[in-house]
């Protein structure tokens, strides 16, 4: 008996683990990349050179996030929010 309570405890608390998608951005200018942490949208994104990861974030459409990254890191090369990866038309919408 505790060791079926033990493993439906541990069944429940698995949601709790399990890996958000990731978001991403490359930045088109690896001399504009912040040197801490920014927070865009309540996303907290890191830039290590042109590479920038962000964990958390608001649910809204990837184009938007990518919109938003844009205005405040520069121009991007490439992107994905939450898993979703952008196309290059609409990479080309973000960064106009």
């Amino acid at each position: 008996m505790r060791a079926l309570l033990v493993a439906a405890a541990l069944f429940a608390a698995a949601p709790a683990f399990a890996q958000a998608p990731a978001s991403s951005a490359t930045l088109a200018d690896a001399a504009k990349a912040p040197a801490g942490r920014t927070i865009i949208d309540g996303a907290t994104w890191r830039c290590e050179g042109s590479a920038c990861t962000a964990t958390g974030g608001s649910n809204q459409p990837a184009p938007r996030a990518c919109r938003r990254v844009a205005q405040r890191l520069g121009q991007l090369t490439a992107f994905t929010y939450k898993g979703v990866a952008l196309t290059e038309a609409e990479l080309a919408a973000c960064n106009a």
